[in-house]
C-alpha cells in the first residue's frame, strides 16, 4: 500500500532512537499516521513541526498498518509564526483541535481544503485570518455532525436580527425571542453567520465562545476529553485582547 498527498503536519512525537510518530491531515485519507524514520532528528525535525504544509508519501504492507512517511517541506508555516505570539496561539490551537477532535483515517476533504489557506496566509498576521479560522470551527462541528444552524431563527424562521444561539440545540434566536433568556444564551457575532461582515476582538471573543461551548459538549465532551489546552490558550488571548481594545 503506497500513496502520496500533500498534507498538513498536525503533530510530530519523538519515538527511539530519533524516529517521530507523524500525524498529518490530508484531503483523502483524512487524520493519519506514520512512522518517520529520522523525523526527530536535527536534519528533519523542522520538517514536521506542526501546521507546516507538507508533500507527503506513505507506505504500508497493510491499509491497517502505522506504515512509513517521508515528505518534503511546501510552506514552514511554524517558522513563519514564531515572530508573532497569536500567529502561533492560532496554529497550535487548528493543529491540535483537528489532531484530537476528527477520527483516525477518515476522509474531511472539506476540513483540509478551509484549514491550508489558513495556514498558507498565516504569516501576514493572524488578525488576517482569525475570522476564516473560527469558521473552520464551525465547519470542523457540522463535518463531526454537530452542525450549528445560524441561518435563520429556530422560532420564527427569519433571517435578520439574529443575536443569539441556544447552547442546547446550536440554533440562532432573534433578538426579542432571544430577550428573556439572554443570560441562560450564547451572543452571536454577526461575522459568524455573514463571512462577508467586519469583525474585530471582542467579535472574536464571542465566536470562540460559541464553538468553543460546543467542542466541548459534543466534540470532546461525548468521548470524556477536555477542549485541548492549545485551543483554550488561544481563547484566553484573544480574550485579554478584547479586553484591552475595551
Amino acid at each position: 500500500m503506497e500513496w502520496t498527498a500533500p498534507g498538513i503536519v498536525l503533530e510530530a512525537r519523538p519515538l527511539g532512537e530519533g524516529g517521530a510518530i507523524v500525524t498529518l491531515l490530508t484531503e483523502d485519507h483524512g487524520r493519519h499516521g506514520g512512522l518517520a524514520k529520522g523525523g526527530a532528528s536535527r536534519a528533519q525535525a523542522a520538517l514536521w513541526l506542526p501546521g507546516n504544509l507538507v508533500d507527503a508519501r506513505w507506505i504500508g504492507r497493510l491499509a491497517d498498518q502505522l506504515g512509513a512517511l517521508s515528505g518534503e517541506l511546501v510552506h514552514p508555516t511554524a517558522a513563519l509564526a514564531m515572530e508573532d505570539p497569536l500567529a502561533l496561539a492560532l496554529l497550535s490551537s487548528a493543529c491540535t483541535v483537528a489532531a484530537e477532535a476528527l477520527p483516525e483515517r477518515e476522509p474531511h476533504p472539506a476540513v483540509f481544503r478551509a484549514l491550508v489557506p489558513i495556514l498558507a496566509h498565516l504569516q501576514r498576521g493572524a488578525e488576517d485570518v482569525i475570522p476564516d479560522y473560527l469558521h473552520w470551527e464551525v465547519l470542523l462541528l457540522s463535518e463531526l455532525g454537530y452542525g450549528l444552524d445560524l441561518a435563520r431563527c429556530a422560532m420564527t424562521g427569519d433571517t435578520e436580527g439574529l443575536t443569539h444561539v441556544s447552547p442546547k440545540s446550536g440554533r440562532a434566536a432573534r433578538a426579542d425571542i432571544a430577550a428573556p433568556y439572554a443570560d441562560r444564551m450564547l451572543p452571536l457575532p454577526p461575522f459568524l453567520r455573514d463571512a462577508s461582515l467586519p469583525s474585530g476582538p471582542a467579535d472574536w471573543a464571542a465566536a470562540l465562545r460559541v464553538t468553543g461551548h460546543f467542542l466541548s459538549r459534543d466534540a470532546f465532551g461525548t468521548r470524556h476529553r477536555p477542549v485541548p489546552a492549545a485551543r483554550e490558550a488561544l481563547a484566553d488571548r484573544i480574550a485579554t485582547r478584547a479586553e484591552a481594545a475595551g
